[in-house]
Parts: C-alpha cells; sequence; structure tokens
C-alpha cells in the first residue's frame, strides 16, 4: 500500500510540475506577445506621433481650457461648430443642418466647413469650456493623424521607415500649416492620407513592387473608403478636391486593369470580397459626399451672394514666391521671409513654403531613388500640376487651362475661393518622393557598406529633424473671451448686442451653453434677414426696433454695454424703456431685455 501511495503521490507530483510548466509558458507567451505588440512598429508609430504632436503644437496642452491657437477667430467658430454636431446628434440629428444661429434662416450650420465628421467629440461635456478643451485636444489629435496618414501611406508603397518619417513629418508640420493654425479643418488632412494608404493595401498595391494579387485585403479597403467618406465629412473645402482626386485614381485603375486585360488578352482576376467592398465603399462614400453637398447646393440657391467669384478667387490666389514664403509663426523661417511676405495680399493664404529641406529631398528622389522611373517621373508631374492648381488664377488667369478652368466645369469647385489650401497635395506627393531617396535596397549597397547598416539607420533621422525643425511653431496661443454672466441660461430667440465682426463667433461659442435660437452668427456672406434686423436694432431700444424684433420672433435681447464702445449700440445701454412694454434687468456685466 505505501508503494501505491507513494506512486500516486508522484504522479500528482508530475502532475503539478506539467500544470505549473504550461502555466509558466502562457505567462511567458502572453508576456512575449504583449512585449511584441509594445515594440511593433504601428504602436510605436502612434503613441510617438501623438508625443510628437503634444510638443510640436505646445503650448496648446498648457491650458486647454482657457486659450486657442492663432486667435479667437475661427478657431472659437469651429468650437461651436464642433459642439453644435454633438448637440445635435444627443436631441435631434435630422435638424443637424438647421442651427442655433442666424435665426431665423435655415440650413446655417452648411454657411461655413463644418467639421460634422468631429460630431462624436461634441457629445463630451457641454457648454464654452469644454468647446474650447475639445477644440485644443483635436488641433493636437490632428497633427498626429496626418503624421500617421503619410507615414502609413508612404510604408505601403514601399518606403524605409526612415523615409516614412520624413513623409509624414513634412505632411504634418510643413511651414505652410503654421499661417492654417486657426483653421482645423485644413489642418486635418490625415485621413486623407490614410484612406489612399488603406486603399492600396486593401488592393495590394504599392510603387516599389506593383499590385500583388496574394496580397489583396478586401476589408483594409473597406476600410480606406470609410476612412474617405469621413474625411469629406469635414469639410468641402479639403474634401470637395479629394473626392475629385480620388474619382481620378479609380478611373486610372480601371484603365489599367483594361490594359492589363488587352496586352495579356485575358481578363484579370479581381477577388469577389475586393470588387464588394470596392462596389460598397465607393457607393457609400458617394452617397456620404452628395449628401453633404445637398444643403450647401440649397444655401446657395437660397443666398446667391454666397457663391464664389473668380474675382474673390483671384484675390486670394498666391503669385509664384509664396510657396518659397513662410508664414510668421514659423520659428525657423518668419523672420527671415518678412520682407517677401510684405508683398503678398494675403498672407495668411499665400505662405505656402511646403519646406526647404523638402524641396531638396524631393529634387534628389527625382534622380536616387527606391521608385521606378515612370513613378518618379508621375510624381514630379503630380507636384507640378498640384502646385499650378493651388496657384489659383496666377497660373492660366481667368482663362484656359487653369483654375478657373475648374471653377467654372466642375461641379462645386467654384464654392473653394482659398486655392492655395491645395498645396497640402503638393506636400504630399514631395514627401512621397523624399521617401524614395532616403530608402535604399540592401543589394544595391556595396558588400563592404552592409555591414553598417544599422548605423546609417541612425544617420537617416537627421532629415526627420531638419523637417521637424522647419515646423516649430511661435503661434500665440490666445485668451479665450469669458462667456459673459448675461447669456448664462439664455432663452431664445435671442439677440445680442452688439452684433457684427469677429465677436459674432465669440458669441457663436457662448450659445454652446444650452444652445438658444440667436440672430448672431457670422459667415463669408450676410443673409438678407440678419441684414435687416442688424439695421433695425441700431436704435435699440426703441418703440421701432422693438416692434421690428418682435414681429421677427425674437423675444430676449442682450447687451453687453462692455463691448458697445465705438459701435452703434454705445449709447444703448443708457436708452429709456418706458412705455415700450419690454421689461430691462441688469445681470452681470450685461442688460437682458425681455420682450414678451
Amino acid at each position: 500500500m505505501s508503494g501505491v501511495r507513494e506512486a500516486v503521490a508522484a504522479g500528482g507530483v508530475a502532475v503539478g510540475d506539467r500544470r505549473g510548466r504550461g502555466l509558466r509558458e502562457r505567462g511567458s507567451g502572453l508576456v512575449g506577445t504583449a512585449g511584441r505588440l509594445v515594440r511593433h512598429e504601428w504602436t510605436v508609430l502612434v503613441l510617438g506621433s501623438l508625443l510628437l504632436a503634444a510638443a510640436m503644437t505646445w503650448p496648446t496642452l498648457r491650458d486647454v481650457t482657457g486659450t486657442l491657437p492663432q486667435d479667437t477667430g475661427d478657431p472659437t467658430l469651429q468650437a461651436w461648430q464642433i459642439a453644435w454636431g454633438g448637440h445635435a446628434l444627443r436631441t435631434d440629428p435630422a435638424r443637424v443642418w438647421h442651427s442655433n444661429t442666424f435665426f431665423p434662416e435655415p440650413y446655417t450650420y452648411a454657411y461655413s466647413d463644418t467639421l460634422l465628421g468631429f460630431a462624436p467629440a461634441g457629445l463630451v461635456g457641454a457648454g464654452p469650456v469644454a468647446a474650447v478643451a475639445r477644440y485644443n485636444l483635436l488641433y493636437v489629435l490632428v497633427h498626429a493623424l496626418a503624421f500617421v496618414g503619410a507615414y502609413a501611406l508612404a510604408r505601403q508603397l514601399g518606403s524605409g521607415r526612415a523615409g516614412a518619417a520624413v513623409a509624414g513629418a513634412s505632411f504634418a508640420y510643413a511651414p505652410w500649416k503654421l499661417a492654417q493654425a486657426g483653421h482645423l479643418h485644413v489642418l486635418c488632412v490625415g485621413g486623407i492620407a490614410l484612406s489612399l494608404a488603406m486603399l492600396a493595401r486593401g488592393h495590394g498595391w504599392s510603387l516599389r513592387r506593383g499590385r500583388r494579387p496574394g496580397r489583396v485585403r478586401p476589408g483594409w479597403a473597406a476600410a480606406g473608403w470609410a476612412v474617405a467618406a469621413w474625411q469629406v465629412t469635414l469639410g468641402f473645402g479639403i474634401g470637395l478636391p479629394f473626392a475629385y482626386a480620388l474619382g481620378l485614381l479609380c478611373l486610372g485603375a480601371a484603365g489599367g486593369y483594361g490594359w492589363s486585360w488587352w496586352r495579356r488578352r485575358a481578363r484579370p482576376v479581381l477577388p469577389r470580397g475586393l470588387l464588394l467592398a470596392d462596389l460598397a465603399g465607393g457607393t457609400a462614400f458617394a452617397g456620404v459626399t452628395l449628401l453633404m453637398a445637398a444643403p450647401y447646393l440649397e444655401v446657395v440657391a437660397r443666398h446667391p451672394a454666397g457663391r464664389r467669384t473668380v474675382a474673390q478667387i483671384a484675390m486670394f490666389s498666391p503669385p509664384p514666391h509664396g510657396f518659397l514664403t513662410a508664414p510668421p509663426e514659423s520659428w525657423l523661417w518668419g523672420d527671415a521671409h518678412a520682407a517677401a511676405r510684405a508683398t503678398l495680399g494675403f498672407p495668411t493664404e499665400m505662405t505656402l513654403l511646403p519646406g526647404m529641406t523638402l524641396l531638396g529631398l524631393a529634387a534628389a528622389g527625382l534622380f536616387f531613388s527606391v521608385w521606378r522611373i515612370r513613378h518618379r517621373l508621375a510624381l514630379g508631374v503630380g507636384v507640378l500640376v498640384s502646385a499650378a492648381l493651388a496657384a489659383g488664377a496666377t497660373v492660366g488667369g481667368d482663362g484656359d487651362p487653369g483654375y478657373v478652368t475648374l471653377v467654372r466645369h466642375l461641379p462645386g469647385w467654384d464654392a473653394i475661393r482659398t486655392p492655395g489650401r491645395l498645396v497640402l497635395w503638393t506636400t504630399l506627393l514631395l514627401g512621397m518622393l523624399a521617401a524614395g531617396a532616403l530608402t535604399v535596397r540592401r543589394s544595391e549597397l556595396p558588400p563592404g557598406v552592409r555591414g553598417w547598416r544599422r548605423w546609417a539607420r541612425w544617420v537617416l533621422v537627421l532629415p526627420v529633424l531638419l523637417v521637424l525643425l522647419e515646423g516649430v511653431n511661435r503661434t500665440p496661443h490666445v485668451p479665450v473671451p469669458a462667456e459673459p454672466a448675461a447669456l448664462r441660461g439664455l432663452t431664445g430667440p435671442a439677440m445680442v448686442l452688439p452684433s457684427g465682426g469677429t465677436r459674432e463667433f465669440h458669441v457663436m461659442l457662448w450659445s454652446t451653453d444650452g444652445f438658444p435660437r440667436i440672430v448672431n452668427g457670422l459667415a463669408s456672406f450676410t443673409p438678407a434677414s440678419q441684414e435687416r434686423i442688424r439695421a433695425a436694432s441700431l436704435t435699440f431700444p426703441d418703440a421701432a426696433s422693438v416692434a421690428y424684433l418682435r414681429a421677427s420672433g425674437v423675444r430676449t435681447v442682450v447687451l453687453l454695454p462692455g463691448y458697445a464702445a465705438g459701435t452703434p449700440w454705445r449709447e444703448a445701454a443708457g436708452r429709456p424703456v418706458d412705455g415700450l412694454g419690454i421689461r430691462r434687468e441688469p445681470m452681470g456685466d450685461g442688460l437682458v431685455f425681455h420682450l414678451d
């Protein structure tokens, strides 16, 4: 019996040992998997891009609730836009295009680029302080997205890591983007590069290796179409040219399949999953684009003054030397280019320097590159064409061919009054040329040099650092105007006086406190109804202005005397209200007039 007990005990020990080894092996396997995940290229890319964005946009994160980059004009408008999108999602998504501003007009959300794609972020938090914090966080994140998108595209095309890093750094931190610090919809272009990378990966295609049917991934293609559709929802100023560019790429791909079919006398194999992904994704992308276009077409039909003219486009078209001029926010080039900027009519839209380092690397990439010669030439032609389009009416004037040709013949193109922003395509293509120049095949290295390859990687960090150096900012971060106490808990329809100028953006931001319907608002054109109400309110409060405001549906008027100096409403606070049938209530630093 003792022998049996010993055998059983020994068996138990053996089983316990096997279980312990199994647990240890599984534990070590999990640790190894986690370690590989942390060290994975894409994990490092995402985390590194976030840290880099925080550093390159500093001091944005130092005070996310109290300051805004560049100024308190367009950033306050865009903070309101994101907040309104979230409010509409939460309350009544069907009425998202009918915002609380420009009362009583409809479709007022489409008076400018909407940033509708950021609406889910608007679900987090409420009020002006949350709107400012949300804007600042997105301002940092869109820089990270641009880096990730361009890096991913370069890698998919066949670039090495150093070349992809240069492409990402130049696309995210090109000097010209510093002038657009107040335009979040212009900065958020990472979705363009990322969607192209996903579509190329889904189709198993790269510049370096061509199309590889064995690498086809329908899921990536579907994801690429989804990201492209999201990009369009951020605004047509950037999204519409992207839609046309994507259409041209689709035509080019179809032509490539047709050429292959004709040359080989055999139909190329297109996996059913990929075909379905393209059909579904392309249809969804077109549907989103048309749904986004509908309210803008309605606005133009209601307000013909909102249509861009060739004269306006010519006014914002940059001269050739604008492509070599940096904005004043550039730490490296700002002072050096002051004289060149003085010759520009609108420096914010005409300082279009992609980066001196990038230009030099791209030029080298035309002659020494991992890309095939025909691909280098295609990228070079793309750079020239995109730069010519970014020059607007400067190339071709108001004749053909040129930017104005597109204005006259392409649907929707006449809505883009600032052609210089198309330099984003020039920057992206230059980045791809530079990435090719910084990618070397190991087989091309002399035998004695191959052993130094690891050290050569560190040398390739230098171009990345030089590109980033040109992107260092000295962008001002301006205090956000605090919400006046008189606007807290405001019920509409209401009008805030004084009215007009960029102060309207501040009122729009303050209106995120409950989103009351307000007459106030500012866009590139002034609706006739707002013009009439504003004109009638110049003598407020008196019998005529009160009667007109009542007839227009306005029930509350808020006067902010601190902002009224130098405006027609500078004496409104002292005017009598006896016999007008209204009630005046002092509230903090303002006066609230109840008309009902």
